[in-house]
């Protein structure tokens, strides 16, 4: 691939470095390739319920930024449609989570994503099959600039 190729997913994760909600919970973006992502949630106290285990909104949130990168890395708007979540494991205070999106079928107006969430063991705590429609316009319209209609 060519270093041109590479801009645009460049471009993502620097927007979604922005993402304020993203932001409020420490995500940290690990890759982001076409149809895949990898993100990374430490668990602190503020990401915890009342049974002092992560909260299930953190998790969902962290699936659905690693399902958001991976949906919209193809350069076009994609946003969900349905995404089915079951928890398997619960983790606490210190735990270090990661979501991995991967494409199973795309084409030219939806696509699905497996996204599952491990622990630093590898232990499965979650897992999520998601759906996007994928809109006709492009997610950016000039060199580094979100499309202004893409919400």
């Amino acid at each position: 691939m060519t270093e041109a190729s590479f801009a645009p997913l460049d471009r993502l994760r620097e927007l979604a470095s922005k993402e304020p909600f993203a932001g409020l919970l420490d995500l940290e973006i690990m890759e982001v390739q076409p149809g895949y992502a990898r993100v990374r949630m430490k668990v602190d106290a503020s990401k915890l319920n009342i049974h002092g285990i992560t909260h299930g909104g953190a998790l969902f949130a962290l699936v659905d930024e690693a399902f958001e990168l991976a949906s919209n890395s193809h350069g076009q708007v994609a946003v969900a449609l349905n995404m089915n979540i079951t928890f398997f494991a619960a983790t606490s205070a210190g735990d270090i989570l990661e979501a991995e999106a991967v494409e199973v079928n795309r084409t030219a107006r939806t696509a699905t994503y497996q996204i599952d969430v491990k622990d630093a063991s590898g232990k499965k705590i979650a897992a999520c099959t998601a759906l996007v429609f994928r809109k006709k316009r492009p997610l950016f319209t000039e060199e580094s600039q979100p499309h202004p209609n893409q919400l």
